[in-house]
């Protein structure tokens, strides 16, 4: 199983286009520098009134799948 840790910080302005379906994805940069493009209904429990900010671990499988996602402290 293969990990990335994420850092975030959308605005709720940048998120606005993923409730209003000009978006779905969320394309993020790891800090080892990979890019990985995530689905964005994985971090509606993250987001805020603020937006999407924080510091999260996303653990996939050898085929791409997703495992998990959780916000780190």
């Amino acid at each position: 199983m293969a990990s990335l840790l994420l850092d975030l910080a959308l605005s709720t302005e940048r998120m606005r286009a993923v409730y209003q379906g000009r978006a779905n994805r969320i394309l993020v940069q790891s800090r080892d520098g990979r890019r990985v493009s995530v689905p964005a209904h994985h971090f509606r429990p993250f987001l805020t009134h603020a937006g999407l900010y924080g510091s999260f671990a996303l653990e996939f499988s050898a085929a791409g799948q997703l495992i998990s996602l959780r916000r780190l402290d």
